[in-house]
């Protein structure tokens, strides 16, 4: 038998969407089954420490928790370290989407204000021209692109800003069409589906019924066109049965665009799934079936769907815009029958009223002020992190990294200090064999191999040309050492299109009492050349009470003291 530690990272990501899938469709043993196999994956690939890896199934595991009763608040700590996991990697297509769900956990949790807040800032960082990563693969991160804008999209539907969704949802197809497989082209025409008949139930409302019409039918129409991705899907399905009867709000699409009497029974059996039905389906699914049974002269059925949808709704605040839809509905059809809570219609008012006035207006300014706020503050972010950013490989420059260094010399708890010099073997013959262009890839790709292999409390910055420093505050030189020397096998085990074969000699020190900066590099410079003389392709360790060879620059001009500084002169 297969064990995970045998498994490619693809097969863990795959498994992990898979479960996602899965999930969405099980009763809630079924759910808690599938959290504890993705749970397992994540240990797996944390164990392994690719981040984009770690980073997928952060957010598998996270979202799968987020639609599962009973486990929504042990999401929290996952999307919590999602956020940190992709800012420290530079995965900002998952750090937007870590914001989306930061931005649903928060509407579950009935805090709209703070959901506007995260999905304004999520947004605002999809908004610049994105540089695909070339270690996923141009197909995999437009997959998780189109992932992000779509979770982005859900939140927006969820909170009734449906113009603004219906563009990231429009954006988000624009990049399923390129590179979406079967799974995620059903994914993306179901949720829009949703949207239409979230924003045509919101038009009814302003007695804007035409327009209402067209989002249904257009709805109804994505509901037929998806059943062919939908046969190929990751979802589990009944194969002798259309989509419409095993998904509730493709059969509630049909229905709301054209209420008949044949809908009925079909909208029963998805109103009673065995499986756990999210708040968003049991309400649209509820009214649709109350229109058809409203068509069919049976009123009162009608009225008690809608009734028991209320009760399943009254602790519920993740809908709040679908919500007063249901009461809408619920309140017409009491009033024309004669029957029922006399008070519906006045709570319907009030409910109406308190939304037009607290939720239409305020939230679709402040989506828009905070919007262009997080713009702004994105933009003056990317600003001062180029000033101290390598614009080639996107580490710290050298002026990053003698503002860090020096704060670290001055910091207690940064004790004890390792500095590594690290520097390319065989660079120079890439740029003559090749093009500076392909040796730039070569830069970029070591660059973001050093970044991914070390740890988060870890600093590395582009030193100058091949060259790279790293500093490991709180590490011992053997720890460092054999940090570092993970690095080096990383890097001679990448693909050669991507290496290009080169390697690394890396020279590694442990700071001093009262060393300074100058002295502490050029000691890891030496450390670095003795690592060269010795073949190249490992890590040379110099303790700092034996006084490394000097190095071919100290050689050369001897009486330069600040490249090598024997121990005694300390």
């Amino acid at each position: 038998m297969t064990t995970l530690s045998e498994v490619s990272d693809a097969w863990l990501v795959g498994r992990a969407r898979e479960l996602n899938a899965v999930g969405q469709h099980s009763d809630a043993s079924g759910q808690r089954s599938t959290i504890r196999e993705a749970d397992d994956l994540l240990a797996e690939a944390q164990r392994r420490g690719e981040p984009r890896i770690v980073g997928q199934l952060l957010r598998h595991c996270a979202s799968m928790r987020l639609v599962t009763p009973g486990l929504v608040d042990s999401a929290d700590p996952l999307l919590d370290e999602l956020l940190m996991h992709t800012r420290r990697h530079g995965l900002n297509v998952l750090e937007a989407d870590a914001y989306a769900l930061r931005s649903r956990r928060a509407l579950i949790g009935g805090s709209e204000d703070s959901a506007l807040t995260e999905v304004a800032y999520g947004l605002a960082m999809l908004d610049d021209e994105l540089v695909p990563d070339r270690t996923l693969g141009r197909r995999s991160w437009e997959r998780l692109l189109a992932t992000s804008l779509i979770d982005i999209g859900l939140v927006l539907t969820q909170l009734g800003v449906y113009e603004t969704a219906d563009e990231v949802m429009t954006r988000a197809h624009q990049r399923i069409r390129e590179s979406g497989g079967p799974h995620e082209i059903a994914v993306h025409m179901i949720n829009r589906c949703r949207m239409l008949l979230g924003w045509g139930l919101r038009l009814e409302r302003i007695g804007q019924d035409e327009e209402a019409s067209t989002r249904f039918t257009t709805a109804s129409a994505i509901a037929v066109a998806v059943e062919g991705p939908w046969r190929e899907s990751l979802f589990p399905r009944m194969s002798d049965r259309p989509a419409a009867e095993q998904v509730p709000v493709l059969g509630a699409a049909h229905a709301l665009a054209q209420p008949r009497i044949e809908y009925i029974e079909r909208l029963e059996v998805l109103r009673n799934l065995d499986r756990a039905i999210h708040p968003r389906e049991k309400i649209i699914v509820a009214i649709a079936l109350s229109r058809c049974l409203t068509r069919a002269d049976r009123g009162e059925e009608a009225v008690q769907v809608l009734s028991e949808a209320r009760a399943d709704m009254e602790t519920d605040t993740s809908e709040p815009t679908l919500r007063i839809s249901l009461a809408r509905e619920y309140a017409q059809l009491v009033d024309h029958g004669g029957e029922g809570d006399r008070d519906a219609l006045q709570d319907y008012a009030l409910e109406l009223e308190t939304e037009l006035w607290a939720m239409r207006q305020a939230r679709l300014s402040t989506l828009v002020i905070r919007l262009e706020n997080s713009r702004l503050n994105h933009k003056h972010d990317a600003i001062t992190r180029q000033a101290l950013q390598d614009p080639l490989t996107g580490l710290s420059n050298r002026r990053a990294l003698d503002d860090r260094l020096e704060t670290l010399l001055n910091s207690p708890d940064a004790q004890p200090l390792a500095v590594a010099l690290v520097d390319l073997d065989g660079f120079k013959g890439v740029n003559d064999r090749c093009s500076h262009a392909e040796g730039d890839d070569v830069l970029r790709t070591v660059a973001m191999t050093l970044r991914d292999t070390l740890r988060t409390d870890d600093f590395v910055a582009r030193y100058g040309g091949d060259e790279f420093v790293v500093l490991l505050p709180g590490a011992t030189l053997g720890a460092a050492e054999a940090a570092l020397q993970r690095t080096t096998e990383a890097v001679d085990r990448l693909p050669g299109e991507l290496s290009y074969g080169v390697t690394l000699s890396i020279g590694v020190v442990a700071m001093r009492p009262q060393e300074s900066a100058a002295q502490v590099l050029a000691r890891a410079d030496a450390a670095m050349y003795q690592a060269k003389r010795d073949g190249g392709n490992r890590v040379a360790a110099f303790s700092g009470v034996t006084a490394p060879p000097p190095s071919s620059s100290a050689a050369e001009n001897p009486a330069d003291n600040s490249v090598w500084i024997p121990p005694d002169a300390l």
